[in-house]
């Protein structure tokens, strides 16, 4: 799942969105998901799954989680190791096929990353994340959704490449398919800096299988 529009744009980018935070409500929504991860007391990894030029990557490492920045991206992780080389990054896309992950799987966090997966791929990502992960688990996920209570997603233009916004309860369905329960969500308006609302959606492993 090679993303050439980020590779392209990836200098660009970095200078754009100097900060992975344009609101105080996305800082706080990971930095709660964050928490919650350190509240676990687990051994294992926190996967930054989509994690650009690895600043929310630096950011949970800083509050003292194990993270691994994720990307498909050559170009993004190039700008990653040079932002911040005591941090952890190797390319992958949102499956985790490739990535080489000795510890166990603690939390995945994918922010407006999986929006870049083809819909009807969702589902077997999900179902992947939770084969490698035990059950307790933290998955967040964040995404722009979608225009109507009815639409369950709806392709829109986005920069880069190819996208798709979510309804959110759908999107909780489909998590909880593959065997994990939603604990919280945030959901913001749009604004000068947000075209469309968004979500922030943060579920928990179950022990059950999907």
């Amino acid at each position: 799942m090679e993303q050439p529009g980020y590779d392209a744009l990836a200098e660009l980018y970095t200078e754009t969105f100097p900060s992975p935070y344009l609101t105080p409500l996305e800082r706080h929504a990971v930095h709660a998901f964050a928490d919650m991860v350190a509240a676990m007391n687990g051994t294992g990894v926190v996967v930054d799954v989509g994690c650009g030029p690895g600043d929310v990557t630096a950011d949970l490492a800083q509050r003292g989680l194990n993270v691994l920045g994720v990307d498909p991206s050559a170009q993004m992780l190039t700008i990653a190791k040079r932002k911040y080389p005591e941090c952890r990054f190797t390319q992958d896309d949102a499956y985790l096929a490739r990535s080489t992950i000795p510890e166990t799987i603690d939390a995945i966090l994918a922010r407006f990353s999986l929006i870049h997966v083809p819909p009807a791929e969702i589902p077997a990502v999900l179902s992947a994340w939770s084969a490698r992960m035990r059950p307790g688990a933290l998955v967040a996920v964040a995404c722009q959704l979608a225009d109507s209570d009815t639409a369950t997603v709806a392709e829109f233009d986005h920069r880069v490449a190819p996208a798709w916004r979510w309804n959110p309860d759908h999107l909780a369905e489909l998590l909880a398919d593959a065997g994990f329960d939603e604990l919280w969500r945030t959901v913001s308006r749009p604004d000068d800096d947000h075209r469309f609302p968004e979500a922030h959606l943060v579920a928990r492993r179950c022990s059950r299988t999907a």
